[in-house]
């Protein structure tokens, strides 16, 4: 029996350097990686779906021909009349990126316009996966429906997954921020933060304390991501650390920890075992910054070799 793996949240136009002032287009956004990711290493009993909302231009056209041939259903996609994708670009310094982005009139900020066609979605995963960001681009209302609807499917017992992801330039305030950050991870199974983001907008001074955090919220499983310095798991209250694999030259960190989590979750999926499920997932995003731009092909992650 077919099993489904729900991502939610924004895919967008993607412009990265090609070299002699050039561009290249592609498309990408934090849950749609990890979605990529999940797919490429799920087995193939696992489906996986791209929650999101698209415009009826021709750019929607594209990405949603670009994300179905990429084995990731695009059934539950809204489109939109009228509107278009965000767009953002990658400015890249000695492998480490910044970002541009024109995103304010995006049609997935209407993405959980439509409560029934969330709940819908919602209901017919086994596991749900969203973003710090995805909260952030919707209007409060927005947000709060989405909030519920995780919240129903983590009292179900499905496997409801979150990355803080914090982009404070996306948030109206600070407060609002923490706010709403708390309650996605008050809403999910695992919580999965990167650490330096939790250092730097929530104060934690280690990642114990990131960890002491978001157990105390309610979240069962916490996989805090900490670099080139590993990545330290707390499932039920077992510790564990996870070195970061070695890479010999760092091209582009984008996606880096998106392709970590959608890879950690296909193996944990598997066998339940979180510290090989981190193994793993280090060896595919040690593949993927050593590449440019967001998403790799399946035959540049070596895979096939375990």
């Amino acid at each position: 029996m077919s099993r489904r793996f729900l991502s939610i949240g924004e895919c967008m136009v993607e412009l990265s350097q090609a070299g002699d002032g050039l561009l290249r287009k592609g498309f990408a956004g934090d849950t749609f990686n990890t979605a990529w990711y999940a797919r490429a290493c799920l087995a193939a009993d696992w489906s996986v779906d791209y929650f999101t909302a698209l415009g009826d231009d021709a750019m929607s056209d594209e990405m949603l021909a670009f994300i179905d041939k990429a084995g990731i259903g695009t059934s539950l996609i809204r489109r939109i009349r009228g509107r278009s994708p965000g767009l953002y670009m990658i400015n890249l310094k000695n492998g480490e990126r910044s970002f541009s982005y024109w995103r304010d009139s995006a049609a997935a900020r209407s993405l959980a316009a439509d409560p029934d066609r969330l709940r819908e979605a919602v209901e017919s995963a086994d596991v749900v996966y969203f973003s710090g960001i995805t909260l952030a681009i919707l209007p409060h209302e927005d947000a709060e429906t989405l909030l519920a609807e995780v919240r129903r499917a983590k009292a179900a017992g499905k496997l409801v997954v979150f990355d803080p992801n914090i982009r404070p330039r996306l948030w109206s305030s600070y407060d609002v921020m923490h706010t709403t950050i708390s309650e996605g991870a008050r809403s999910s199974v695992i919580v999965m933060p990167s650490f330096d983001d939790e250092a730097a907008h929530f104060g934690d001074d280690s990642i114990e304390a990131t960890i002491h955090r978001y157990r105390a919220l309610g979240a069962i499983h916490i996989v805090v991501k900490n670099g080139s310095d590993g990545v330290t798991l707390n499932f039920a209250g077992e510790q564990t650390f996870v070195p970061a694999e070695k890479v010999e030259k760092v091209i582009d960190t984008t996606s880096a920890g998106d392709s970590f989590n959608g890879a950690f979750l296909a193996r944990y999926l598997e066998a339940s075992d979180a510290p090989a499920a981190a193994r793993f997932a280090t060896k595919v995003a040690a593949r993927v910054v050593s590449e440019h731009g967001a998403l790799v092909p399946r035959e540049k992650l070596g895979l096939d070799g375990g």
